[in-house]
Order: C-alpha cells, then sequence, then structure tokens
C-alpha cells in the first residue's frame, strides 16, 4: 500500500538512505512534522505540580534534540473532577497556562512539535469526585462515579473546548484527545459503561456522539491550524466492548469533525489481555490499524510494542500508518530517533517494555523513570558531564550494575577496565533473556556490547579479579553480584534439589513435573520457563494472540474470542512459606499478566507452604495442617540469594577499599532497575 499523496514527503527532501519512510517528513496541510515518530503519552508525575514544569522542560526538551518529530504530553485533565488523581496535571484555569510555556519553548528550541494530551480520567479517577455516562464502578477502582446529567454532559464538552483553547495559549502546536484505554470518552462509546437511553446513548450513533462532539467543538475553539490527534480505542479487549463497524463509523465521524491525525488505542486498563508487557509480541496489534486504513484520509498512527527503527520502517513501509508511535523507547533511549536516522541502531538503548521504573512508578505516585536510563525524568539531575581528572576505574562485574557503572564512568573521560569472570557479558541477564516472553533481554545485552567499545571500556572476560591484578587503580567498584541462597530442610541436599541456576543454564534438565520453591520475580520467571518448550508465543503473533483470546480478525464485540492456551510442557507447583496468593509483589502493571499467564498453563500456586523435607516420593509439605507429597521429579530452589562479597573481604584484608553496587551490595531479590541506577549514580559522582 502507498502513503497517500497528502501526506508523502516533498519532492525536494532527499530520502533517508537507512529508513526512508520513517524520517520522510509529513505534511499536514497547516504544519510539516519532520518525520513519522511519533513520542506518545507516557505520565511523569512531573505533570502535576508547576514547580515540577522545568523538568518536564529539560525532559522533553532531551527527546526533541534526540530528533523526535511529534510528541504528546502526559495526560492533563480538562477539569477538576476528571483528575487521575487528586491535584493531578489540570488545564482548566487561566493560572494555569503560563507554567506550560517553559515546556513548549523547550521543545521548539529543538525543531520538533507538541500536542498537549487532555485525558478525563472518568471512572478511572482515583478520587470520590468521579464522573461517568453511567453509574458504574470500575473493576480496578474503589470509587464509584457519579452519572452526569444531560446538562452535566455538556458542560465537560466545554470544558475540553476551553482546555484545547488555554493549551494554544501555552504554544501547544495541539492537543491529543483521549478516546481510549477505557477513560472518559471511551466509556460513552461502549455499551459496557453506557447504560443512557438519552441523547448520549442507547445507540452507536448516540454513544460515539460525546466523542464526536468535543472534536468538533475543540476544533470551533482553536482554528484550521492546530493539530487535533484522536485516540481512537480500536481494541477495547473487554466485554461488552465496541464492534468493528462501530469503530470504523467512530472513525469517519472524528475525521469528518475536525481531526488531524487518529491515534490507535489498544485496549483498556481494565482488560485481562496484555497489551504492553515484553512477553506481548512486537507490533502485535498493527494489523488492526491496518484494517482502520481503507476507511479514512487523515494519518493514522501505529502503536504499542513498537521499539527498533526496522519495525517502525516496515509498518511504514507496508502503507499500515502514516506514523509511528513511541512513548516508553524513548525514556530507555532519547536519541532513539537521531540513532535511526544515522544508520546506528545497534547504538539504541531498546526498551525492553518491563514497566518497573515507568508504568509501575506512575501508579505508585513516584516519578516516572527507565530501568535501563535513570536520567529518564531525571536530566536536571543526572548528568553524565566530562571528569577534570581521569582517573583509572576498575569495575568487577559484567551485569546490570557494573555494565552501567563502567560505561557511564567511561562516557564521562575515565579509564575504566572491566574484569568477569565468565567467557560473556551480561550477568543474570543472560538468565533472564532464556525465560519465554523475556526475549528483549537479548537487545540489552546487544546495546551493552556495543555501549563498552563506544567508550572505550578494556573488557577482559574469563578473568577472576585479585587483589593483585586490582592493584594499581585509583578505584575499585565491586558488582560482583550474587549467590543463591541454600535451603535447609531434611533432603536438601537430594539429588532432586537444584538451584534456579542450575536449570537455566542448561546444567540440569528438569524431568515431567517440579515443585519451585520461592513464589518470587525468579519463582514466576522458573515456572515460565518450565511450563515452556520450544519458541516462546511472543515470537509469533498469532500463536500469542489464540493463546490469550484476541480475535486475529478484530470483527467480534472487544475483539475477544475464547483463549486457547498451549499445553505446559511440564506439570509444575510453585509454592511460597507466605500465606497469601504468590505473586503479590510483583510489579502492579505485570503481576497480574504473570499470574494469568501460568495459571493458563496450569500451574498449581499455593501460599502458606511449609516445607519438611525431599525423599524418593518427591517434596512432602504442609498447608493448613495438612501433609502432602508432590510427587515431582525435580525441586527448584528460587528462595532469594545472598550478596557475592568474597573479593570484598580479600580486599579489606589487604587494607584496600572498594565500592559495592548491584547484588553484591543488596541481594533481597535481584533487582536490575536499582542496580543499574546504582551503577550509573556512582559512576556520575566518581
Amino acid at each position: 500500500m502507498s502513503t497517500p499523496a497528502a501526506f508523502a514527503a516533498s519532492p525536494a527532501d532527499a530520502p533517508n538512505p537507512h529508513y526512508p519512510h520513517l524520517f520522510a517528513p509529513l505534511d499536514l496541510g497547516f504544519t510539516r512534522l519532520r518525520n513519522r515518530v511519533l513520542m506518545g503519552s507516557i505520565h511523569t508525575g512531573l505533570e502535576d505540580r508547576a514547580s515540577d514544569f522545568p523538568k518536564l522542560a529539560a525532559y522533553f526538551a532531551e527527546r526533541a534534540a534526540g530528533g523526535v518529530g511529534l510528541i504528546v504530553t502526559g495526560g492533563f485533565s480538562p477539569n477538576l473532577v476528571g483528575w487521575l488523581k487528586p491535584f493531578g496535571g489540570k488545564l482548566s484555569w487561566p493560572w494555569e497556562v503560563r507554567p506550560h510555556q517553559f515546556v513548549t519553548q523547550a521543545v521548539h528550541d529543538h525543531g520538533s512539535k507538541i500536542c498537549l494530551q487532555l485525558l478525563h480520567a472518568g471512572r478511572y479517577g482515583y478520587h470520590p469526585f468521579t464522573v461517568a455516562p453511567s453509574k458504574l464502578k470500575a473493576p480496578i477502582n474503589p470509587f464509584t462515579p457519579r452519572q452526569l446529567s444531560a446538562r452535566g454532559v455538556e458542560r465537560q464538552i466545554t470544558a475540553y473546548a476551553d482546555a484545547a483553547r488555554r493549551a494554544r495559549e501555552a504554544g501547544y502546536d495541539g492537543v491529543e484527545v483521549m478516546g481510549s484505554e477505557g477513560y472518559f470518552i471511551n466509556e460513552f462509546t461502549a455499551p459496557r459503561t453506557n447504560k443512557r437511553n438519552d441523547a448520549w446513548g442507547g445507540t452507536p450513533e448516540k454513544r460515539m456522539r460525546f466523542a464526536v462532539e468535543i472534536v468538533r467543538r475543540v476544533r470551533e475553539a482553536c482554528g484550521p491550524d492546530f493539530i487535533i490527534i484522536y485516540r481512537l480505542s480500536l481494541l477495547d479487549l473487554v466485554e461488552d466492548g465496541n464492534q468493528w463497524d462501530e469503530i470504523v463509523a467512530q472513525a469517519k465521524a472524528i475525521e469528518a469533525a475536525g481531526a488531524t491525525i487518529i491515534n490507535s488505542g489498544i485496549g483498556w486498563h481494565e482488560a485481562r489481555i496484555p497489551t504492553i508487557v515484553t512477553s506481548v509480541p512486537r507490533a502485535a496489534f498493527v494489523d488492526v490499524t491496518a484494517k482502520l486504513k481503507p476507511h479514512v484520509t487523515v494519518p493514522l498512527v501505529a502503536t504499542n510494542r513498537i521499539n527498533m527503527p526496522e519495525i517502525a520502517e516496515r509498518i511504514l513501509a507496508d502503507g499500515i500508518a502514516d506514523m509511528v508511535s513511541l512513548a516508553r523507547p524513548l525514556l530507555a533511549d532519547a536519541e532513539w530517533a537521531n540513532k535511526a536516522r544515522d544508520g546506528r541502531p545497534q547504538a539504541i538503548n531498546t526498551c525492553i517494555a518491563c514497566n518497573q521504573a515507568c508504568l509501575d512508578h506512575v501508579f505508585e505516585n513516584k516519578r516516572a523513570s527507565c530501568l535501563l536510563n535513570p536520567r529518564a525524568c531525571a536530566e536536571t539531575e543526572l548528568n553524565y558531564t566530562k571528569t577534570y581528572r581521569a582517573k583509572r576505574i576498575a569495575v568487577v562485574g559484567a551485569g546490570p550494575a557494573g555494565l552501567a557503572c563502567a560505561t557511564v564512568a567511561a562516557e564521562r573521560g575515565h579509564r575504566v577496565t572491566l574484569f568477569e569472570a565468565a567467557g560473556e557479558i551480561g550477568g543474570q541477564f543472560n538468565y533472564a533473556k532464556k525465560i519465554p516472553g523475556k526475549e528483549e533481554f537479548h537487545e540489552t545485552i546487544r546495546y551493552f556490547t556495543h555501549k563498552l567499545e563506544e567508550t572505550g571500556v578494556e573488557v577482559r572476560l574469563s578473568t577472576v579479579a585479585t587483589p593483585e591484578n586490582l592493584a594499581g587503580f585509583d578505584e575499585v567498584v565491586l558488582a560482583t553480584g550474587i549467590l543463591p541462597r541454600r535451603v535447609d530442610f531434611p533432603g536438601a541436599s537430594h539429588a532432586k534439589v537444584v538451584s534456579y541456576l542450575d536449570v537455566l543454564s542448561g546444567r540440569v534438565t528438569v524431568g515431567a513435573s517440579a515443585a519451585v520453591i520461592g513464589a518470587g520475580g525468579i519463582g514466576f520467571d522458573v515456572a515460565q520457563y518450565l511450563v515452556h518448550e520450544g519458541e516462546s508465543s511472543t515470537l509469533d503473533p498469532a500463536r500469542w494472540m489464540a493463546e490469550w483470546g484476541v480475535d486475529p480478525s478484530f470483527e467480534s464485540r472487544g475483539s475477544l474470542v475464547k483463549p486457547r492456551p498451549e499445553p505446559p510442557a511440564r506439570e509444575v507447583w510453585l509454592l511460597q512459606r507466605t500465606p497469601g496468593k504468590p505473586g503479590a509483589r510483583l510489579g502492579k502493571t505485570s503481576g497480574w499478566v504473570h499470574r494469568a499467564a501460568l495459571k493458563a498453563k496450569q500451574v498449581r500456586m499455593l501460599g502458606g507452604v511449609e516445607y519438611l523435607g525431599v525423599d524418593e516420593d518427591g517434596l512432602r509439605i504442609l498447608i493448613e495442617g495438612i501433609e502432602q507429597v508432590l510427587p515431582v521429579d525435580h525441586i527448584v530452589v528460587c528462595a532469594g540469594q545472598e550478596p557475592r562479597r568474597d573479593l570484598h573481604a580479600e580486599l579489606l584484608a589487604a587494607g584496600r577499599g572498594a565500592r559495592l553496587i548491584g547484588g553484591a551490595d543488596v541481594a533481597a531479590e535481584l533487582d536490575a532497575k536499582r542496580a543499574i541506577d546504582q551503577g550509573s549514580r556512582l559512576a556520575a559522582q566518581l
């Protein structure tokens, strides 16, 4: 499918030799975008206080300088009842305009354009003032919304138009009207949440009227030379969501009302189908954007799990969409667009879709960041400035902490030598990449391999660091990692009992049945590894959709069909000593996915387990006073880990100091986010 003439690059523009479609300018008629890269909206926590706007400006400025064509901010409510949370980001009063001018000026100074996202939370608002089309509580929120009267509906539309006008005053090039993900506007369009029988509900035409009126009034308020992106829910992925013919009708009506661009929205927050976690295949949902393409003439944006330029280029070259949206990938690497434009994809710090420092932080009321890039949203605080005095620095251990510390220190101008006892870099990431659904960790190792070379780090693989070969360095940093904690119960030394490292390294082949002791992140990963055999469905979108119950034709209501999970490769029990539901401490945005995936594979997850011992019959346990024997071939221990500090002790004995980072410092639970942050911050101070 060729790109429509209206959106083609000018003949005067020489095509990019590496990604010609991705870096073709996009002419919107009244304005021109320098490329097809849209920085999608992601809430950072910096939107909620005017005092944080200089930090927000620095964050967006770095992405604009990094080459992005169009930026969309995190969500700002058009009024108080639309807050995501109390005192959240809002643009409804005149005095709220001025702080935004820091943001828009910073972006424009670097040649990008920026739209403010107007997001009314509706029944997803975490406060008692929520409103919705109908009085229906969301399953993920304790607050029940108030149903709007007809006059109340009109007031909400006016609030959108007023907020858009203020966005224009603040210097924004446009707005994105958030009409997907189960938020307020989406609640009007779907029969699941709109039970009205007045002018705003009862038929598909009346349900979508609210969205159409908002776009029409925003266009009326802001004039013809203002970008209006409409985020349309193409897949609701919930019961009683929209059907395809209703979605097409919405798209056409939104275009007619004055939208400049339609952005793809995928899945509601309450949907029980993952849409953005790392186990979701890359570009898994772009076919639904392609399905809409023949029905509209405005540019379409493809989104979700697009993290590398070759994927983005293929989407555009195949005529699936006119732009691609990247949100978390630009947290991981602000220079993503420039690196792609220059033909250096190997230099991109690829988003692994872990959610640990971005979305999980937001849901915990923390400032967002990135596991792989601690500078994200901390651009004014954490800077890797050139050092005035280069030191000789030894970093021992090429896991996440050591790699971050070595590369940042070298980037700052220090002479760094990295010691690694194994024959490859990566540390625990080399085990993580073997977990089905975590294949993205291959990219992180590729990135650090390139970064070590780029920054000039001397890498000594298969080299055990000793006090002798560390002599002469100005600083010694120990990122020596962890040792798995051993269990202490009768039979713990039995041949059936193995460590998770034995399993993931391939030293032990697990039999037809296994018990996993420890239901933290490692235990869940090992259970996932054991129930799969062969290639992960993450690498095959058709298999993945079948497993989770996504209609590949997108015709059914909500695009749901009956899930068809593949049979498990083994019989697995996942056990924890602590009473309660296993996995309760996993990340808020991904923990439910891990639990659902294992449940689909028939893994039996048990809490409050006392381990009585191991013998030839299997693992003897006690639950609620009842003794059981699990007849398993292997017991895989994932019961925590301890810091590996033998070298530290030797250095102290020799009268030498060293700095501990990563698992060597704290090993309570493997935490790559903390390890990379700690390594980076230490290197920034050396």
